[in-house]
C-alpha cells in the first residue's frame, strides 16, 4: 500500500467538500436575501474561499448572480481562486518528490 495515494485522495476529497460548501453558502445567502431573512457574514465567504473553496464561492457568485457588484468580491474571490490553484500545485509538487 502506498500512503501517498491515500493522502492525495483525502486532499482531493477535502477540496471537493470545501468547494461544495462554498457554493452552497452562496446559494443559501442569495435565497435568504430574497426572503429578507438572516444573512451569512461576508467574512465567512472569504474564509471559505481562503481555505480552498474559492472555486465554489466563485461558481456560486456567477450562477446565482450574487455579490457580483461588490468590489471586494469580484476582485478578492478570483485572487483567492488563483491562490487556491497554487495550493494544489504546491501540494502535488511537494508530495510527488
Amino acid at each position: 500500500m502506498q500512503l501517498l495515494k491515500y493522502k492525495e485522495f483525502y486532499f482531493i476529497l477535502y477540496i471537493l467538500l470545501v468547494n461544495l460548501f462554498g457554493f452552497s453558502i452562496m446559494l443559501i445567502d442569495k435565497y435568504k436575501a430574497k426572503k429578507n431573512k438572516w444573512r451569512i457574514k461576508e467574512q465567512n465567504f472569504f474564509i471559505t474561499a481562503a481555505i480552498g473553496g474559492a472555486a465554489g464561492v466563485l461558481l456560486g457568485m456567477t450562477m446565482a448572480r450574487h455579490k457580483t457588484q461588490h468590489k471586494s468580491f469580484y476582485i478578492g474571490i478570483p485572487i483567492l481562486y488563483l491562490l487556491n490553484i497554487s495550493y494544489v500545485v504546491i501540494y502535488f509538487v511537494y508530495f510527488s518528490i
